[in-house]
């Protein structure tokens, strides 16, 4: 049986990334470059962490790693592993409610190939509850973010985050943003965050992007304090980009080696587990 392959580029397993030096202010626009590299069959390695800070004492952490593949209308598939680590406090409220879920999220990472439609998990969350032959469950969850704050990869979240800028320099540029305007052109943004608050409260984003010499984003970090109850929560993400415009393709799972999640009831989690979903 022949494996569904998606015209972009991903590797097969966790992706090891190294920091690369800023660089002089690009010479073009990046907007333009990052349109530029929306092309089937380019892709761009990621190494993403994120940080949730509900209360001193309730803290989740993730890390995500792998690729990142385009297609002319931008993010098309991905192959990353994730993992994900909570606070001790958390960790016991967690737990009352879904102590196997959380056990197996501490033995191993997450896998997931991902398109916009669909995403395929494998790994100690879902093992237990697949029948011998089987390997991944197919959620009805589209493809993750490289950074859980600023999507980057969205031509018009990278414009406005530029026209926002307080400071560039040497090809580092800092900013800040409200977080209504933020999710008034990042999908991404407003699909986790939300438009607006119900409580009226706006939040706010800063952030720092190193561009390389050819316009592309190569590191990116970003700090939203966002209306959270009565108070306010704290999200923290960094992520770095390598080896932008390398050239390989998205191979789906066998249609033989894969379950939907709703053949399996509760016997796997409702949602993909991880901040990023």
């Amino acid at each position: 049986m022949k494996r569904a392959i998606i015209g972009v580029a991903v590797v097969a397993g966790v992706v090891q990334l190294t920091a690369t030096p800023a660089q002089a202010a690009p010479q073009i626009d990046p907007v333009k470059a990052l349109k530029a590299e929306l092309t089937a069959g380019r892709a761009v390695n990621v190494q993403s962490t994120a940080k949730v800070t509900y209360t001193r004492s309730l803290v989740v952490t993730s890390g995500l790693e792998g690729t990142i593949g385009f297609d002319r209308r931008g993010a098309a598939a991905s192959d990353v592993a994730q993992t994900l680590q909570y606070s001790e406090d958390l960790l016991r409220s967690v737990k009352k409610s879904k102590p196997a879920e959380v056990e197996a999220l501490q033995q191993g990472p997450i896998r997931m190939i991902s398109t916009r439609e669909a995403s395929y998990v494998s790994g100690p969350i879902v093992d237990p509850a697949l029948p011998q032959g089987t390997s991944w469950v197919r959620y009805g969850t589209g493809l993750p973010p490289g950074n859980l704050v600023l999507n980057v990869l969205e031509p018009a979240t990278l414009k406005t985050l530029l026209s926002h800028r307080a400071s560039w320099r040497d090809g580092v540029l800092k900013g800040s943003i409200k977080a209504t305007k933020l999710a008034a052109v990042s999908p991404s943004f407003a699909s986790r965050f939300g438009t607006r608050s119900k409580s009226g409260r706006d939040g706010k984003i800063t952030y720092t992007l190193w561009f390389g010499q050819g316009g592309l984003v190569e590191r990116l970090s970003a700090k939203a304090v966002l209306p959270y109850g009565d108070g306010s929560m704290t999200v923290e993400s960094s992520t770095r980009f390598s080896d932008w415009g390398r050239q390989v393709t998205v191979l789906l799972p066998l249609q033989g080696d894969v379950l939907d999640r709703d053949q399996l009831g509760d016997k796997v989690p409702a949602e993909v587990p991880g901040i990023w979903n």
